[in-house]
């Protein structure tokens, strides 16, 4: 499931497993969002590669050592 790509991502980064409630859709959800990079990658020739698993990763162990939390 898409969606939860990010949860599904977040979960292993942290060692921890999400306590998920599920809801219908609340006023204001947005059902898809989108990074348009391409004037980016035109202006300054840059062009993410970066998955969301390994950012998700990254920033995870950025954030434990920056703020002296976790393992």
């Amino acid at each position: 499931m898409q969606r939860m790509r990010f949860i599904n991502a977040l979960e292993p980064a942290l060692g921890k497993e999400a306590e998920k409630v599920y809801v219908d859709m609340q006023p204001g959800d947005a059902l898809r969002t989108y990074a348009y990079v391409s004037d980016l990658e035109q202006d300054i020739n840059f062009k993410p590669s970066t998955s969301i698993e390994d950012g998700l990763q990254k920033f995870v162990e950025w954030y434990k050592v920056y703020y002296k939390v976790g393992n």
